[in-house]
């Protein structure tokens, strides 16, 4: 599981730095700063990247009203690059998006298009997701483990119990009491 998510990451790495190298530099400010986000016209719901340059610092913060989280921005040489998720409740127009590295500010735009017919014909998007879902995993079954001993069988599982404790002793009963009338 852990290399699949490393793989994974590596592969999104590769697509974000193939995006960013095939993007139009038509965004760029002639001072070399300038926000881009790719997909140019996103529909809410999708995955963008959002990418800046003329950044002095290897990291930096994208914020937008637009997105779902902020986008945590990474790279070298001035151009940073990361990805996030417009809302599916961002409304189609254009939506500020600032991007904060080391001491400067660069702002942009991104242009949300209008919903999917196939999610505007009544259909309600899924809402945004607002904090990581706890899902579980590793430590999860040891917690079920652990609880169950807490609290132990309960009634229904010690009358149970007897039960069957009882049909086994009347079986071994019964067994033994035949051999010995078979046996005189």
């Amino acid at each position: 599981m852990g290399a699949l998510k490393v793989t994974f990451r590596t592969a999104t790495a590769a697509a974000a730095l193939a995006v960013t190298a095939l993007t139009p530099a038509a965004y760029a400010a002639a001072d070399g700063r300038g926000v881009s986000v790719a997909p140019s016209s996103p529909a809410p719901g999708t995955d963008v990247t959002v990418r800046v340059g003329g950044c002095a610092s290897r990291t930096a913060v994208a914020v937008s009203e637009a997105f779902v989280a902020d986008a945590r921005l990474t790279g070298a040489d001035g151009t940073l690059v990361g990805e996030t998720r417009v809302r599916t409740t961002a409304a189609p127009g254009a939506h500020p998006v600032h991007v904060t590295c080391g001491d400067v500010r660069v702002d942009g735009t991104v242009q949300v298009a209008a919903a999917s017919a196939a999610q505007g014909a009544g259909a309600s998007a899924a809402a945004s997701p607002v904090a990581p879902v706890a899902a579980g995993g590793g430590g999860t079954a040891q917690i079920t483990v652990a609880d169950a001993r807490i609290e132990g069988p309960g009634a229904a599982q010690a009358v149970t119990g007897l039960v069957l404790a009882g049909v086994a002793a009347t079986a071994v009963v019964l067994r033994s009491a035949r051999r010995h009338r078979e046996a005189d």
